[in-house]
């Protein structure tokens, strides 16, 4: 059968909480485990990347959650850009408009996000009744505002139908100080987070994101 999907081209405004952990990986690990596409293991210089678990109140397409993976900085099409090698969401409807619209390679998974009294984020995501990540994410810090303009060359490139899509997102929250623990990863689904070291980890609140419409600046074949 068909699956219908709710069309939403961009740009997007979304809302929402979320957690950010900034990772090196050596370079061997991201070639082998990264789930790198043809055009980013061209591309692939490395230095820090991102593991991202979102829980957007409010999208383009209504609340869903996301689970991404930045192996670190890529040069495409001339400019020095992150890109996403491997990314889940709760929704179709996110799966189908994040192809669509920037060439985001999603997958759907189920997602189980809970809040434990002391503020500890419990996170269980699987797909298809396998379990495939879970971890704890305990807030410690005061809160302090964040903003992509202290990354003013924060962009990412994705690859669609030969195309590279370049995506300059803008996004303001509040931001704790966070510690990362109890992770189970399938290195089968996910790159195994705990492979890396992880430079810090930030827990985002109340944050405001505009996902523009992309810029054609290339191809790829």
């Amino acid at each position: 059968m068909t699956q219908s999907h709710q069309i939403a081209p961009a740009p997007w405004t979304l809302h929402g909480d979320g957690v950010a952990m900034i990772i090196h990986f050596p370079e061997a690990f991201i070639r082998k485990h990264g789930f790198l596409a043809d055009f980013q293991a061209n591309g692939y210089r490395g230095y820090v990347g991102t593991v991202m678990l979102v829980d957007y109140h409010t999208s383009g397409v209504g609340p869903y959650r996301e689970l991404l993976f930045i192996p670190g900085l890529f040069t495409l099409g001339g400019q020095t850009t992150f890109s996403i090698s491997k990314i889940y969401v709760s929704t179709y409807d996110s799966v189908w408009n994040g192809i669509e619209n920037w060439g985001i390679p999603k997958e759907v998974a189920d997602f189980n996000l809970t809040t434990l009294p002391d503020g500890t984020r419990v996170v269980e995501i699987s797909q298809e009744g396998q379990q495939f990540f879970s971890a704890r994410v305990k807030p410690w810090s005061f809160r302090f505002p964040v903003s992509t303009k202290l990354l003013p060359s924060f962009q990412v490139m994705q690859q669609s139908r030969g195309k590279l899509l370049l995506t300059k997102p803008e996004a303001t929250g509040k931001g704790r100080l966070a510690t990362f623990n109890q992770v189970h990863v399938d290195p089968a689904f996910f790159p195994d987070l705990r492979q890396g070291t992880i430079l810090s980890t930030v827990l985002i609140e109340d944050f405001t994101m505009i996902f523009p419409k992309p810029e054609v600046v290339g191809s790829w074949q």
